[in-house]
């Protein structure tokens, strides 16, 4: 989900297209909306020289954006040989089996039920087709089942929804669970820490971000900001979700009011668990 003021230091742009790392490349998905921004980034990852890729989300299922992604690779002299999917939302997934029927590469995610062949993904595997090193991060929150993808060769991070290149990401409720999210920004932060640590951003929506960390810690600095404006509108008086959401998003386009109302219902959840709710919402 979007809404949320750019920080300072973060691109504003649009999305990545082409080759942005040594090893990374973007094909952007014709998916542009309030939810999806410019649209999907489906990710091509490969050594240099090698002839085999990794494709990170092939992306929703339009036909003309799958054969782009199968023409990318084998424009270079390469074959797709591992579809990757950081989590099963459609605009990630969708296109995942006819991608794989273009191309007879197999897709390996959290998900059982969203594999094609027989292994899964799971948190510290470490995907080495092709040469590349991929290490696997559980990041859930954003969804039950969200992954993100650190490319140590390139200092960067694959993650998904769960940092975008603008704004911020919705909590999706039920399945997502703010405590988890929470959790999983400070696994992904411990990743930016030192001299070899990840300094880049490669989102699955939005421009790519520069500064990794800083990126983490105004998403955990907004997380904050927010959790504190819903228990303060529900100590006021507020009663349902979607007068939390009227006030504590009332700047926020009103396209992306759903998706605050799945996040504010993970916010409550978040506080009632931790005892910090003296008036519990209606569930209205």
């Amino acid at each position: 989900m979007t809404g949320a003021a750019t920080p300072p230091g973060r691109p504003s742009g649009a999305a990545p297209r082409g080759r942005i790392t040594a090893r990374a490349t973007s094909v952007l998905a014709p998916n542009a909306s309030p939810m999806t921004l410019d649209g999907t980034n489906t990710w091509i990852l490969a050594e240099p020289d090698a002839a085999r890729a990794v494709v990170v989300d092939p992306g929703p299922r339009d036909e003309g954006h799958l054969r782009a992604v199968r023409d990318a690779v084998t424009a270079r002299g390469q074959r797709v040989d591992l579809v990757l999917l950081t989590h099963g939302h459609p605009d990630h997934a969708e296109g995942a089996v006819r991608f794989a029927e273009l191309t007879g590469a197999p897709v390996r995610a959290l998900d059982p039920a969203l594999r094609l062949g027989d292994e899964g993904l799971g948190d510290g595997d470490v995907v080495t087709t092709g040469g590349i090193e991929l290490r696997v991060v559980a990041t859930p929150g954003h969804t039950g089942d969200s992954l993100s993808f650190h490319l140590p060769a390139d200092g960067a991070l694959l993650t998904g929804d769960t940092v975008l290149g603008r704004g911020t990401t919705v909590v999706a409720h039920p399945d997502g669970r703010l405590g988890d999210y929470l959790d999983s920004l400070r696994r992904l932060r411990s990743l930016t820490e030192g001299e070899a640590g990840a300094h880049t951003v490669l989102p699955g929506h939005g421009p790519v971000l520069a500064d990794a960390q800083g990126a983490i810690d105004h998403y955990l600095a907004h997380r904050a900001e927010r959790l504190a404006q819903v228990e303060a509108a529900v100590e006021r008086g507020l009663t349902t979700p979607e007068q939390v959401v009227a006030e504590v998003y009332a700047a926020v386009d009103r396209a992306l009011w759903p998706a605050a109302e799945l996040s504010v219902r993970a916010q409550l959840d978040h506080l009632r668990e931790r005892g910090r709710l003296r008036r519990p919402p209606a569930h209205g």
